[in-house]
């Protein structure tokens, strides 16, 4: 499983990032941590947690039913000890999913704040929300008309046959600018040269570049 995977790579993990922060343009990461992203947002949180080693600039919030701002707590230098504290501060962890009310949270209390000098917004969750769609489609515009770039993180893209039929799904993939996966250590490494590049918003000539995955 992931969570293992993080386990057994904790040491090297740490090492990677080891390093000096840089000063990069900001990244702010959503994570999902609702009953069908259990199996993941562990895991993520890991990751996260040896980006901090890296990132000056880090902003990372858990969502469930809530928003819950964790980014002091993956400061922390043990990453055990930081997603352990994680675990007792969040309420929702594993239960249900309100995306657009987590997100109308994130735009009103925390995105002016975060969200300057050409940010980057990793949104990583399945979108499988099926309540108040029109709010999760209008927040999701106005998290794009704060951020610089939103790349959507989907550990549902691991299956071959995944296409957008969910009604969440297809509210949040008109918003973003690249859609990735993200159900283990490979696909969240991967990030790195994503990260990297020049942070340009999609445009037509992008999607034909980079076809979603299901075409």
């Amino acid at each position: 499983s992931a969570r293992l995977a993080v386990r057994q790579h904790g040491e090297w993990m740490r090492w990677k990032y080891r390093r000096h922060a840089e000063r990069r343009p900001p990244l702010v990461l959503l994570l999902d941590i609702s009953g069908s992203m259990s199996q993941y947002s562990r895991a993520v949180l890991y990751f996260c947690h040896a980006l901090m080693q890296s990132r000056e600039r880090l902003s990372v919030f858990l969502f469930g039913t809530r928003l819950t701002n964790v980014s002091r707590a993956l400061r922390e230098r043990d990453p055990d000890d930081a997603v352990e504290t994680i675990a007792q501060q969040v309420r929702d962890w594993a239960g249900g999913t309100r995306i657009g009310a987590a997100l109308s949270t994130f735009n009103r209390q925390w995105a002016r704040r975060t969200l300057g000098g050409r940010a980057t917004v990793l949104l990583v969750t399945d979108g499988l929300d099926h309540q108040r769609i029109d709010l999760l489609g209008d927040e999701m515009a106005r998290l794009r008309r704060f951020a610089h770039r939103i790349v959507w993180l989907n550990p549902l893209l691991r299956y071959a046959g995944f296409t957008p039929q969910a009604r969440g799904v297809q509210a949040i993939l008109p918003h973003v600018d690249a859609l990735r996966p993200a159900h283990n250590l490979a696909s969240l490494f991967a990030l790195e040269s994503l990260l990297a590049a020049p942070s340009a918003r999609r445009s037509a000539n992008n999607d034909k570049e980079n076809p979603a995955p299901w075409k």
